[in-house]
């Protein structure tokens, strides 16, 4: 994902120590039930839409955003599938992140998927029962929570 202006800003001040940062990601729907997929450039797996909100933004226009920008895709949040604490990533320029990610369902309203920006080198709809095998990890799960319907996902207290 690109780099938010504000994020350089942080690392100038704090260099590649590691950052603390929200983070987005959607399962959107067509009304086929085949969820909206990307095959990310930084590494070459698909993904789900994902992304990091702007100061102020609140995480659902985030995902809405998120998904218009990378995927020409309009789209409605319906609920919250999860919210999770992902594990620290280090970056190829040696910047450390580790992300408070909240997933959203979302269904498709209109627009024709496609690549839409320069995070992606493919975009695509996929049945749930034929995702593809270099799905980036966790999302599969967070498919199944929201293909599930059931309530918010957490890790419960005293878990991890």
């Amino acid at each position: 994902m690109a780099t938010p202006d504000f994020i350089g800003r942080i690392r100038a001040t704090i260099g590649h120590e590691l950052l603390w940062l929200p983070g987005v990601s959607v399962v959107v729907l067509d009304d086929a039930g085949r969820v909206l997929l990307q095959r990310r450039v930084d590494d070459d797996r698909w993904a789900l839409i994902s992304g990091i909100p702007d100061p102020g933004e609140q995480p659902a226009a985030a995902v809405v955003r998120e998904v218009l920008e990378e995927t020409g895709v309009e789209c409605a949040v319906e609920s919250l599938v999860s919210v999770q604490s992902e594990q620290v990533m280090a970056y190829a320029n040696g910047d450390i992140c580790q992300f408070m990610n909240i997933c959203f369902r979302a269904r498709a309203l209109r627009g024709e998927a496609r690549v839409n920006d320069d995070e992606s080198v493919a975009v695509g709809w996929f049945a749930p029962d034929a995702l593809p095998d270099d799905l980036t990890a966790g999302h599969g799960f967070r498919i199944e929570q929201a293909l599930a319907g059931g309530p918010t996902w957490f890790e419960p207290a005293g878990a991890g």
